[in-house]
């Protein structure tokens, strides 16, 4: 998770270039935390669509009045990615989750037993 405040309006997510692995970054709870104004707190989510360019996108506008906790259901980013309060002055915590998928090395063999399909008995009539 992480926070944005008045003075740290962002937070970047991002993997290590090499890394040859998938990485899903899922948003689940945006909420504001103590010390929150009653005030309009947008939170914009910036990344790239599939054209690489760099998009934002708002994805929640928390009011401590009427609504200060939004449950995004797992909202699945793929890295790098930045989150940025575009207004208000939080706090506003964000809580996920990231998954790594290693990617499988592509020479290996299948097993025969799983290749090899079963024969069945045939279908005889029911007895009366």
């Amino acid at each position: 998770g992480c926070e944005l405040t008045a003075s740290t309006k962002s937070y970047t997510f991002q993997v290590d270039k090499e890394d040859d692995s998938d990485h899903i970054l899922a948003l689940s709870v945006v909420c504001l935390t103590d010390g929150a104004k009653d005030e309009c707190n947008v939170v914009e989510v910036i990344g790239r669509n599939h054209e690489n360019q760099e998009i934002a996108v708002p994805v929640a506008n928390l009011k401590l009045s009427c609504q200060p906790l939004l449950s995004l259901d797992n909202f699945k980013l793929q890295p790098p990615v930045t989150f940025r309060l575009a207004a208000g002055s939080g706090p506003v915590h964000l809580a996920g989750w990231h998954q790594i998928m290693h990617r499988e090395d592509a020479s290996f063999e299948e097993d025969d037993d799983l290749s090899e399909e079963e024969e069945l008995p045939p279908i005889m009539p029911a007895k009366k």
